[in-house]
């Protein structure tokens, strides 16, 4: 299909009220998150969401590159929550990347705090959220989502040993507009019960497979070593040190220490 059937397909699909409403589908692209960022502030419309087929400057968390090679999804929404609800887009996403992936596969993902997500331990999704905040308000936050959908994880050394993908988790091909279909439609449902008080943090810490695991945090500053024991209402990870102290982190990259 070219864009333009693509991005019927999709629309028409679509349960949504907003999220995706303003759609924009690239075969290749830089950047979703970028090229979404400066759609929504010529439209400022919440909702606005840029997909494309591959980047070839996906962004990851710190400051670090995404691989999104022909097969994989690369997607990005602009939101506008409030000032308290803005820690909650992590989990609001996460939450529906994995419930999409059960929708639409049968395939149980799991949450590696804060906003990676695994399938059998290897990573399938990775999350990233940038925002701006002006005089106590929040402008735009822009979420950004890539999933490895239709490709052998084999075929790309830099991922090989540690990544996998929808269609070799499930051994068929995955269809890619159902995805896409069943990732907006949560994360517009999940972000507006977020927005009306639900305990989000509540369902994201079930699916989480870091919790009880001996762990350590990489903060960017120390180095944290013990067992990940909950997670807070704000999405802050809570470590039960070998001394028996118990410190939050905020944020970190996770590694988990073998028995």
């Amino acid at each position: 299909m070219n864009s333009h059937e693509i991005m019927s397909s999709i629309k028409g699909r679509l349960n949504t009220k907003f999220v995706g409403r303003q759609l924009y589908y690239y075969p290749k692209l830089a950047s979703t998150m970028d090229t979404a960022r400066d759609l929504f502030k010529k439209s400022a419309i919440e909702g606005t969401t840029v997909i494309a087929g591959t980047q070839t400057a996906g962004k990851g968390r710190i400051g670090r590159t995404w691989l999104s090679p022909e097969g994989s999804l690369a997607v990005s929404v602009i939101l506008k929550p409030s000032l308290e609800n803005l820690h909650k887009l992590v989990m609001i996403a996460s939450l529906a990347v994995v419930t999409a992936i059960l929708q639409v596969t049968g395939l149980r993902a799991d949450i590696k705090w804060p906003n990676d997500v695994l399938i059998n331990g290897r990573k399938v999704s990775g999350i990233l959220i940038e925002n701006e905040v002006r005089e106590g308000r929040v402008n735009f936050a822009d979420i950004g989502i890539g999933i490895n959908v239709n490709l052998n994880p084999g075929d790309f050394p830099e991922i090989a040993d540690m990544a996998t993908s929808l269609s070799h988790e499930a051994g068929t091909e995955i269809s890619y507009t159902e995805l896409v279909v069943a990732l907006l439609d949560n994360l517009e449902r999940i972000y507006l019960e977020a927005q009306d008080g639900a305990p989000v943090h509540q369902e994201w810490q079930k699916n989480m497979e870091t919790l009880g695991k001996c762990i350590k945090v990489d903060t960017g500053k120390t180095i944290e070593q013990g067992r990940a024991e909950t997670v807070t209402e704000n999405g802050n990870l809570l470590v039960r040190r070998d001394d028996g102290s118990l410190v939050e982190i905020i944020a970190g990259d996770v590694t988990v220490i073998k028995d």
